[in-house]
C-alpha cells in the first residue's frame, strides 16, 4: 500500500469516526433542516482546529486544507440529510426521518478525513488545497417545504450542492469527489439521470357531494385523469433518454362529503440529458393541463430544477479504482460503463468541473427502504475515509500530476457555472396551465 501512512492517519481516528456515524444515525434530519447535525459536526471540526465558513441561514459549511504549495483545489463532499420513511423501525418517531441512504456515513467519513489530514506529515509531498464540504439537502423531498424556503428567499435551488455552487462556495475549486454508501465493495458507473421536481395543484369547485355534485368541479377527477393520461405518454419516451416519471398524490380532497376543490400531485421527471428532461416534462404538463380543461378545472404548475445528469469523470474513476484495490478483492471492485437512472445533485457539480461519485460498501437492505441499515460501519466510514485520503494523495502528489491530467482531459457540459445556471433555470415554470378565455375558448400553457 503506497499510502499506508495516510491510511494509518485515518485509522488513528477510528473512534471519532464511528461515534459520529452512530450519533448522526440516531439524530436524522431531512434536507435544509440538519441543524443538530451541523452543530455536532461544527463542534468536532473546530476541536480539530478547523476554521469553518458556515452557510448561515441553512445548515452546512466548508473548510480548506492548504498544503502550502501551489496546485489545484479538490472539493470533497459529505452529505448530511436523511430520508423520511415512517415505516423504518429506527426512524425518528416524530418526523419519520431516517438515514436509509447512508448519508450519516458520508458525514462521519468526511470528519475522519478531516482528522486524518491533521495528523503530522500527512500533507508532505502534496500540493494544492482540499476543500471539505458538509452539504445539506441531497435528497429531493419535502417539496412544499423547500418551495417555501424559495419563496422566502432563503434558498434558490431545491438541493444543497447547486445551492452551494450558486452561493460561491465552490469558487476556485477545480475538481470534486465524494463517496456514497452501498452494500458491498467499491463501485462506480458512467453516470446517471438528472431530474425536474414537479408540483401541480389542481383547482376545482367545492359542492355537496351527495346533494348537489353538479354544482361542483371535481379536482380529484381532473388529477386522476391527468395521471392516467401522463402514464399513456410513457411509450413515447425514448430508451436512449432513460426517462423515469413517478408521481405521488399528496392531497386528494378535504372531506368525503364535499367535491374535492384542491388536489396536489408531486413528481420527478428524470432523464439522461437536460434537453430530454425539459422535453418530456412539457409532455407531462400538456397532459395535466388537457385533463384539467376537460373537467373545467384549473391546474397550477411549479416546475423547478432538482438534479442535473451526473457525469463521472473517467480519469478520476480510474484513480478510485486503483485506490480501491488497496481495500477490496478484485471481485468486489465494479467500475462499469452502465448509466444509472437514479439522480444525485453531484450531477450539478459534474456539469461545471470534473467530478466522481463512487460507492463503498457497509450497508444492508434496500436503499431508501425500511430494511436499510449500516451493517459494517467500519467499511462504510473508516475505509471510505481511507479511500478518499488515498485518492487525494494520488491526485496531489508529484506536483499534482494526476490532477493536472484530469483537468487537461476534462469533458464537462458547461464552460462556466453561469452557463450551467442559465440552462437549468430555463427549466423552471410557475404558472397556470389552463386559461379560460371570455370568448369561450381555452388556452393551455405548459
Amino acid at each position: 500500500m503506497k499510502f499506508e501512512k495516510l491510511y494509518e492517519a485515518v485509522e488513528k481516528n477510528k473512534t471519532l469516526i464511528l461515534e459520529a456515524e452512530r450519533h448522526i444515525w440516531k439524530n436524522p434530519e431531512p434536507g435544509y433542516r440538519e441543524w443538530k447535525t451541523h452543530a455536532y459536526l461544527k463542534e468536532k471540526y473546530e476541536a480539530l482546529g478547523y476554521k469553518l465558513v458556515e452557510a448561515g441561514n441553512i445548515p452546512g459549511f466548508y473548510t480548506d486544507v492548504d498544503t502550502g504549495r501551489p496546485g489545484p483545489t479538490i472539493a470533497v463532499f459529505g452529505e448530511m440529510d436523511s430520508l423520511i420513511i415512517p415505516s423504518h423501525p429506527e426512524c425518528d418517531k416524530e418526523t419519520g426521518a431516517v438515514h436509509a441512504c447512508g448519508h450519516n456515513c458520508q458525514s462521519a467519513a468526511l470528519l475522519g478525513l478531516a482528522a486524518g489530514l491533521k495528523e503530522p506529515g500527512v500533507l508532505d509531498g502534496l500540493c494544492g488545497k482540499i476543500r471539505l464540504i458538509a452539504v445539506p439537502a441531497e435528497e429531493g423531498i419535502e417539496i412544499g417545504f423547500r418551495l417555501g424556503l424559495k419563496e422566502k428567499g432563503i434558498i434558490k435551488y431545491m438541493c444543497g450542492k447547486p445551492e452551494f455552487l450558486y452561493r460561491g462556495y465552490l469558487d476556485g475549486v477545480d475538481m470534486a469527489m465524494m463517496i456514497h454508501t452501498t452494500q458491498k465493495g467499491i463501485s462506480c458507473n458512467k453516470g446517471s439521470n438528472g431530474a425536474i421536481i414537479k408540483f401541480a395543484t389542481f383547482a376545482g369547485k367545492s359542492a355537496h357531494a351527495g346533494g348537489s355534485p353538479h354544482k361542483g368541479i371535481n379536482a380529484l377527477y381532473a388529477a386522476s385523469n391527468a395521471l392516467s393520461a401522463s402514464n399513456a405518454i410513457r411509450e413515447t419516451f425514448q430508451e436512449k433518454d432513460t426517462v423515469r416519471y413517478h408521481p405521488i398524490m399528496t392531497k386528494g380532497g378535504n372531506v368525503v362529503n364535499a367535491i374535492p376543490d384542491e388536489v396536489r400531485v408531486e413528481s420527478y421527471l428524470r432523464a439522461a440529458t437536460v434537453e430530454a428532461m425539459n422535453a418530456e416534462s412539457k409532455k407531462i404538463n400538456r397532459a395535466y393541463a388537457g385533463c384539467a380543461a376537460a373537467m373545467g378545472a384549473g391546474v397550477h404548475f411549479i416546475d423547478v430544477h432538482g438534479f442535473a445528469p451526473r457525469y463521472n469523470d473517467h480519469t478520476m474513476r480510474e484513480v478510485f479504482k486503483r485506490i480501491g484495490a488497496d481495500f477490496f478483492a478484485e471481485e468486489d471492485i465494479c467500475f462499469t460503463q452502465n448509466w444509472g437512472t437514479a439522480s444525485s445533485d453531484m450531477g450539478d457539480i459534474s456539469c461545471v468541473m470534473p467530478a466522481v461519485h463512487p460507492n463503498v460498501g457497509g450497508a444492508t437492505g434496500t436503499a431508501h427502504g425500511d430494511n436499510y441499515y449500516i451493517e459494517d460501519p467500519y467499511t462504510a466510514c473508516v475505509v471510505s475515509a481511507k479511500v478518499q485520503i488515498g485518492a487525494l494523495a494520488a491526485f496531489l502528489e508529484n506536483d499534482a500530476a494526476e490532477a493536472k491530467n484530469v483537468l487537461a482531459n476534462k469533458k464537462v457540459p458547461y464552460a462556466s457555472k453561469e452557463e450551467y445556471f442559465a440552462a437549468v433555470d430555463a427549466i423552471s415554470f410557475d404558472g397556470e396551465g389552463v386559461v379560460y378565455n371570455e370568448n369561450g375558448t381555452v388556452t393551455l400553457k405548459y
